[in-house]
């Protein structure tokens, strides 16, 4: 007998057994209960709920089908699975038929075969006869099912009414519709609704009528469409087709790595034809995904490929001066000798680094290793300073640990979701997606923010609640939420109780329960209607699992430690902290932007978040390392800056980071860069850093290298090397070349090495090695003798500082206040199409859905000032002033105005200005007070912008025709 794994049969560790690109048809819901059926005589026990299709899979017996998929509930709509069950009349659908206890399944005898060759024939006979020079040839559901149900001639003709002379649409850059091959199978219906839940797609019509349909019968570009692909992985003919297969052909072989956008980090299949790249197809196996994907990660990879990529290093004595392109072993010693002298001439501490959120643990564990030790001091930091910084520093503080607490799929048992200055949908799309569908069961849902985000519009959900506070007033809110929980009895005494320090929560209690902190007392700070906020609290209190997820709108502000401090005393508050469905759940920016802080980027903690004045952590790292370490934190981003302009501070190595475009108050950081007198940049692109730089190290995109990312639930996931790097070496061996000609040796011949080293070092990440990776999937940390496959769920039974530490969180109003002179309020966010500085995807088609920043007016602000939509504006602030075009807009509140920043030239960071997180120095990017109005040139800053670009590209352009003076 055949018994299927009652519960993890749908467990990547499990990938001998389970094959995670065969469609299984639609998974039954896990259950302790298990049935036993005879299927073709062969019997087997599976989960009660599971489909007879399933079932006949997992018994590797394989029925024919078009409408079934694994990751799409049943539908019943080709007949093909049609099978024959004792005792029953007809033939039902097997994809829909659940098991039964004793069961006789027949799914091949001569009535099924001749059936489906029937149902098969009439699909054929409304198909083009162009199999041979189809685009999906050999990679053709329709095709392959003609073949297993053996089909060799159709009886229809061909010349009555049909469906072949439908028009293509082509209006989506990256996938073409062919209505002329459709099946009206719905599964690309299906697949928009159920998996991404952007219901863009339908059946429109009835009868030989139907068609697929997007919007209003739309051009797809038209539509509500997301080019998500989900549709395009569903779609079992050409109808929905990839244009690079279309114009390249079907690949040949694959490789499963991980997708360097966002920090949901997303397995996908490399597909490749030779080394070249064809399609990146979301991974099944991904258990951060789970075969689904956004337009990023699934069609924006054409930059690794693009022409202005860095293929040879260059370097230059003065930024005014033209590039010369040099071998690898004359950039290294070029480099060395500048920092050498520097150190000689201004002393130890007056260089640093700064590591890449978009490389992987092994790199960004290198160049702080290579800064610490090569270097001498501790100036490392990382892109988390002007993002999550507030994050590590608040739940350290709390909770005992700087990272989430679930994985992603646990919001999928979340009663009640509060989402905080986060736009999921955009940002971590996936994610997004997966919480749309927690809702649509009917989660309820409560969002803090000053815009009305997309998650507010989830077709079919039950409950929202829309928590519009204004810009700087996060912490006060969290406090009257708090306030409401506390004087109204809905704490869990229990959990409080068994889990936290009686102390600390005391001296909390007396604080949050003053009437200051109550909804009717912060309703002029917040501008929320009191009842709304005690309606929320009671909501999340009262939930059976409630989950915070937040974003970079809680963390880039002056009290952004302090908001993220809050949000863990509301979690402890209500006991919602150490189980699924719960917990506080910081998203991730970049890909690795967890991974970066694990590994030691910040100048006072060594990996693994060991702070450097430890004398036992110094010894052991100093042992491995053979290198003294500094026992004193070092300069953190803002410092570098403001030494440098001081002139104490001389020599920068960037590793894959465009602070000069991403950091805030952006003449404060040119300024900066002008003044140092070594800057080496290691990137794939001649970024706007790179501009100021006298090094230039071509970097290596994610498909030219090995190693790890970890994203935002902890996952580490493997980096598999899909082709060569176009510059001939990984980050990791720049690093190691650097280093080396700077005489710090260094000796590693793979990335998993360097694993073995962070292991070693490293008390969360002791159990990790590549082979355990490559065995179970992915791990999330702690990975030790504790838990040695990793931790799904944290603190399911204590914190790592042994009791939740309540924390007093008093509000403090930002100095960054609207005046006459500066009445508006400005934040900034993200978009679906573009990600961060806009690198990656400006050089992709991404472009064709925003191909430039704009600023967000409320129509009552617009009013006042004779605004129209596409208008030039003008945005002054104490910092700077820049250029934007107008869209007129209701998503935010009155006297608050949005922006993006993938675009370098829009200058948004001229305009925010150097206030910061009180604890961390994370920028105050979400507020800005500003003055709008029309004006009809460029600022100042965007005309000097542009020459300065201009004679930069000159001065690249000139360098292969150069040589080292």
């Amino acid at each position: 007998m055949i018994e299927a794994n009652m519960i993890n049969y749908f467990d990547p560790a499990q990938e001998h057994t389970f094959d995670h690109d065969k469609d299984y048809g639609t998974p039954a819901s896990l259950s302790t209960e298990s049935v036993s059926l005879n299927i073709d005589g062969v019997d087997i026990t599976v989960p009660a709920g599971t489909s007879v299709l399933r079932a006949a899979a997992l018994a590797d017996i394989n029925i024919p089908k078009l409408c079934a998929s694994d990751n799409l509930e049943a539908f019943g709509s080709c007949r093909l699975c049609a099978v024959q069950i004792e005792g029953r009349r007809g033939t039902p659908a097997s994809c829909t038929t659940p098991v039964e206890e004793g069961m006789q399944v027949t799914t091949q005898n001569a009535k099924l075969a001749k059936l489906r060759r029937n149902i098969m024939e009439l699909y054929i006979s409304d198909h083009p006869l162009d199999c041979l020079t189809c685009p999906a040839n050999g990679d053709c559901e329709l095709q392959d099912m003609a073949g297993a149900v053996g089909l060799r001639e159709v009886r229809y003709g061909f010349e009555g009414e049909n469906h072949l002379s439908a028009e293509k649409d082509s209006s989506n850059p990256y996938f073409t519709f062919d209505p002329s091959k459709c099946i009206v199978c719905s599964r690309c219906v299906r697949a928009c609704s159920e998996v991404q839940g952007t219901f863009a797609l339908t059946v429109d019509g009835r009868g030989f009528d139907s068609k697929i349909a997007a919007g209003s019968d739309q051009a797809f570009m038209d539509s509500d469409c997301v080019s998500c692909g989900a549709c395009v992985q569903a779609c079992p003919t050409a109808t929905l087709m990839e244009n690079s297969v279309i114009e390249q052909g079907q690949p040949d072989h694959s490789i499963v790595t991980t997708c360097a956008y966002c920090g949901v980090g997303c397995s996908f299949k490399a597909e490749m034809q030779g080394n070249q790249l064809v399609r990146m197809v979301p991974y099944k196996g991904g258990q951060a995904n789970q075969g689904h994907s956004c337009v990023k990660g699934r069609f924006a990879f054409g930059y690794a490929t693009h022409p202005d990529r860095l293929t040879k290093p260059m370097v230059r004595d003065s930024i005014d001066d033209p590039w010369h392109e040099v071998d690898w072993e004359e950039a290294f010693n070029f480099a060395a000798q500048k920092l050498k002298g520097i150190q000689a001439k201004y002393g130890r501490e007056s260089i640093g680094g700064i590591t890449s959120s978009r490389c992987t643990n092994e790199e960004t564990y290198l160049t702080q290793k290579l800064i610490r030790a090569g270097f001498g001091n501790n100036n490392t930091d990382t892109c988390a300073r002007v993002c999550h910084s507030p994050t590590g520093y608040g739940l350290k503080t709390t909770l005992g640990e700087s990272a989430g607490t679930q994985t992603f799929e646990s919001v999928l048992k979340s009663d009640t979701i509060i989402v905080i200055g986060a736009n999921p949908t955009d940002a971590h799309p996936v994610f997004g997606s997966l919480m749309r569908k927690r809702l649509r069961q009917g989660a309820k849902l409560i969002v803090a923010d000053p815009r009305q985000i997309d998650l507010l519009n989830t077709p079919h959900m039950d409950h929202a609640l829309h928590l519009p506070l204004k810009p700087g007033t996060n912490v006060a809110l969290i406090n009257a939420l708090a306030h409401v929980v506390i004087t109204e009895g809905l704490e869990d005494t229990d959990f409080i109780h068994n889990r936290c320090d009686e102390r600390a929560y005391q001296q909390w209690r007396e604080f949050i329960a003053d009437t200051r902190h109550a909804p009717e007392s912060t309703a002029e700070i917040t501008g929320l209607d009191p009842e709304q906020v005690r309606r929320a609290a009671r909501i999340y209190a009262n939930a059976s699992n409630g989950a915070i997820y937040y974003g970079l709108g809680v963390t880039e502000h002056s009290q952004g430690s302090t908001m993220v401090m809050g949000i863990a005393n509301l979690a402890m508050a209500t006991g919602n902290i150490g189980r699924e469905g719960v917990g506080v759940n910081p998203l991730r920016g970049q890909n690795n932007v967890q991974g970066s802080c694990d590994m030691g980027s910040f100048p006072h903690e060594l990996p693994g978040y060991q702070h450097v004045s430890d004398a036992k952590v110094r010894a052991r790292f100093e042992a491995v390392w053979q290198a003294p370490i500094d026992d004193e934190p070092g300069l953190r981003i803002p410092n570098m800056f403001d030494a440098a302009i001081a002139g104490s501070f001389k020599g920068l190595y960037v590793q894959g980071e465009d602070i000069a475009q991403s950091d805030p108050n952006t003449q404060h950081v040119e300024e900066a860069l002008r003044s140092l007198e070594c800057l080496i940049v290691q990137d794939i692109f001649l970024n706007e850093t790179a501009k100021f730089a006298h090094v230039l190290l071509p970097g290596s995109s994610f498909l030219e290298k090995n190693g790890t990312f970890t994203n935002a639930e902890r996952r580490i996931n493997r980096v598999r090397k899909v082709m060569a790097p176009i510059a001939g070496k990984e980050d990791w061996e720049v690093t190691v070349g650097l280093a080396n000609a700077l005489g710090y040796n260094m000796e590693y011949n793979h990335p998993s090495e360097i694993m073995d080293e962070i292991a070693q070092l490293t008390p969360t990440f002791t159990g990790v090695s590549y082979d355990k990776l490559e065995q179970l999937g992915s791990i999330q940390w702690p990975c030790n003798e504790q838990h040695p496959n990793g931790t799904p769920t944290m603190h399911e039974v204590d914190f790592p500082i042994g009791k939740g530490n309540f924390t007093i969180t008093e509000y403090v109003a930002t100095d960054e206040r609207t005046n006459r002179r500066f009445p508006l309020l400005l934040t900034t966010g993200r978009i679906l199409s573009q990600y961060n500085v806009g690198a990656q995807t400006r050089r992709t088609d991404n472009q064709h859905w925003h191909d430039e920043d704009v600023l967000e007016v409320h129509p009552s602000d617009a009013e006042l000032r004779g605004i129209h939509d596409n208008d030039w504006l003008g945005i002054s602030s104490r910092a700077g002033q820049t250029v934007l075009r107008a869209r007129i807009s209701e998503r935010m509140l009155p006297g608050v105005v949005y922006t993006t920043f993938h675009h370098p030239g829009s200058g948004a960071n001229v305009i925010t200005t150097d206030s910061s997180d009180w604890a961390t120095n994370c920028p105050e990017y979400k507020v800005t007070a500003v003055q709008v109005e029309k004006v009809s040139q460029p600022s100042e800053w965007q005309q000097s912008f542009k020459r300065f670009n201009e004679q930069q590209l000159k001065h690249k352009a000139s360098a292969a025709n150069s040589t080292v003076k």
